[in-house]
């Protein structure tokens, strides 16, 4: 649903905000969020439900909301069950974190590509990877949804899971009538980042961007009413190793900065995972974040140590999450800007209707408003297309339950269709089918003849 006429969330009187984390077990993203809500000092004392099938990750986040709760002084009401309607019953808000298959389905979606010479660095948005964790995460996000529409149907559903797109894009198609944003910091630390480079604050900024999640541009960046493209320019020209980032060279193909990290952006594209030369000249390293889930788990089991020895585990000063932002908004009515993934219903004119795309949103005492941003410059908008076809096609697959439409996803991917043939992308996908098994929906878990009709 676009959410353009949403309102505020009206409390009862006396009544404190109801607030599920699905997936609390990812503790350290649980405990940010927390420690951002608890710092607004006139949020009322919330109702705070984690939720988690693994129940030692959810004794950990319930020990560490707890902690958090008592070491910045906000009393809280915490409830922790694997009981996921009791968690969502007559909720305000809820927060999706899940990981369906976990660490081990990453490694699957990562290495099996990487046998067939298919380089991802992170794999959890578009291309095979993203293709295979949507279709892992879709009946969850069914259920979700359906749950919510009977326990909780005034609930705002507040999406963190990647593939964020095809997350969103698959709950409006199941659940239309339930208001679902998709939360992302790209763009928020895309403007940091910047404007730490020009010599800026990102306070002193003013930004908007938009396009599709991990692959926006930012078209507006300005420092009292000056455009610092210009400075940015002069900065690239000063240092030859930043001309060796992917963003870089995208920018200076485009024309505007995108909002992810060039390791995330590499996938998206055909230009630079293709060959060693460019894997070596942009820095590039393949298989990234399996690192990257290793040292989660390791964070995990690090907090899970600190917890049980009584030791402060560590917060960040800050609120640049925007789950936060939205729930004091819509709580207290304070007006701010955020970048939100919503329906394209009349937002961004030159991408297809009804796909998710990432503009600006203001929320506060009027709701909820996606804000329309008009026609992308025409090579932006050329290079998103590519990746909501790739997202179309695999929301196509789980509603019809049609196994070639998976196939016929990876090969609209550019990376994957610049690396491999159309039967190597078959054959990966019938190995990629078998090895996660019944995480997939049963129609879907299909094998099809590499050689095709």
């Amino acid at each position: 649903m676009l959410p353009s006429s949403r309102p505020t969330v009206a409390l009862a009187a006396g009544r404190a905000p109801r607030i599920v984390f699905v997936g609390a077990g990812s503790v350290v993203f649980t405990r940010q969020l927390l420690a951002d809500l608890l710092r607004y000092d006139d949020l009322p004392e919330l109702d705070l439900r984690l939720f988690d099938v693994d129940e030692r990750r959810l004794a950990v986040a319930e020990a560490t909301a707890r902690q958090v709760s008592e070491r910045l002084a906000r009393p809280v009401s915490v409830t922790a069950t694997t009981d996921r309607r009791r968690a969502l019953a007559d909720a305000d808000f809820v927060v999706d974190m899940v990981q369906i298959g976990g660490i081990a389905a990453t490694r699957t979606d990562l290495e099996i590509p990487e046998r067939y010479g298919l380089h991802q660095t992170i794999g959890d948005t578009t291309g095979v990877g993203g293709v295979f964790r949507a279709l892992r995460t879709f009946p969850f996000l069914t259920d979700l949804t359906a749950d919510m529409r009977e326990v909780a149907p005034g609930a705002v559903l507040l999406n963190y899971t990647n593939p964020m797109a095809m997350n969103i894009w698959w709950a409006n198609t199941v659940a239309p009538d339930i208001t679902a944003l998709g939360l992302c910091h790209s763009v928020y630390w895309t403007a940091h980042d910047l404007a730490e480079l020009v010599g800026l604050g990102v306070e002193q900024t003013r930004f908007r961007a938009a396009g599709v999640n991990h692959q926006s541009w930012l078209l507006e960046w300005t420092h009292d009413g000056e455009d610092l493209y210009p400075r940015l320019r002069e900065r690239i020209r000063q240092d030859p190793e930043l001309e060796r980032r992917v963003r870089v060279e995208m920018y200076k193909r485009i024309g505007f900065y995108p909002t992810e990290t060039s390791e995330h952006s590499s996938e998206y594209l055909s230009w630079f995972l293709r060959s060693p030369e460019q894997v070596d000249r942009f820095r590039l390293r393949p298989l990234e974040y399996i690192g990257i889930s290793e040292d989660n788990v390791a964070e995990f089991e690090a907090a899970e140590r600190d917890l049980a020895a009584g030791r402060p585990v560590q917060l960040e000063e800050g609120a640049s999450e925007y789950a936060p932002q939205v729930i004091h908004s819509l709580v207290t009515g304070t007006e701010r800007e955020i970048h939100a993934n919503v329906p394209n219903t009349g937002l961004i004119d030159n991408l297809p209707a009804g796909c998710v795309v990432e503009v600006p949103t203001t929320v506060g005492a009027g709701g909820i408003a996606p804000i329309p941003m008009g026609a992308l410059p025409v090579q932006a908008a050329a290079l998103n297309r590519s990746y909501v076809s790739v997202n179309e096609l695999t929301v196509h697959a789980a509603r019809t339950g049609d196994p070639v439409a998976i196939r016929q996803a990876v090969l609209t991917d550019p990376n994957a269709s610049s690396t491999l043939t159309p039967e190597q992308i078959w054959e990966l996908c019938n190995d990629l089918v078998v090895a996660h098994g019944d995480l997939l929906p049963e129609p879907l878990r299909e094998t099809v003849p590499a050689r095709g009709i």
